[in-house]
């Protein structure tokens, strides 16, 4: 059975308990936001490098030989690309980035030049729709073309 009666304590007991309590929580929270912060990398740290950019606002670059092909999609949030792909494998090849991490919204695709020809580069954009909601059901084809020269 719950005991009914209240013990009083000395209003200076308590007030410890509370001052041991805010230092507890204030070294909990300067602990917490001093583990594993570092400086950032730096550029030159990067050990992949494109020699061309492309963004979905160019349609066509020139490249040659051995150089590597960086595609950059922006959806803005309302829009993701997906299958960034190329045409011609045998002459624009798929590379991974290990340094690749994009930001919500921008889809990355790297690519590198083997032989001299045309690729054409390819990606399809969907509509970001919340879970539960309308969506408005379009798809947008984004193309580029690549011309490599030896």
């Amino acid at each position: 059975m719950l005991s009914t009666t209240v013990t009083p304590t000395a209003g200076g007991a308590f007030r410890l308990l509370m001052r041991l309590l805010v230092v507890v929580i204030a070294l909990f929270v300067v602990g917490c936001g001093g583990v594993g912060q570092g400086a950032a990398p730096s550029p030159s740290d990067n050990p992949i490098h494109f020699d061309v950019t492309a963004t979905e606002k160019d349609h066509a670059v020139s490249m040659h030989v051995g150089q590597k092909l960086e595609v950059v999609l922006h959806g803005g949030g309302q829009l993701t690309y997906q299958q960034v792909t190329s045409g011609n494998t045998s002459i624009l090849e798929p590379t991974v980035n290990p340094a690749a991490t994009a930001v919500l919204g921008v889809t990355l695709a790297a690519f590198k030049a083997k032989a001299p020809g045309e690729a054409r580069v390819t990606a399809v954009g969907a509509p970001v729709c919340p879970s539960g909601q309308a969506c408005p059901m379009f798809a947008v084809l984004y193309s580029l073309t690549v011309t490599i020269t030896p």
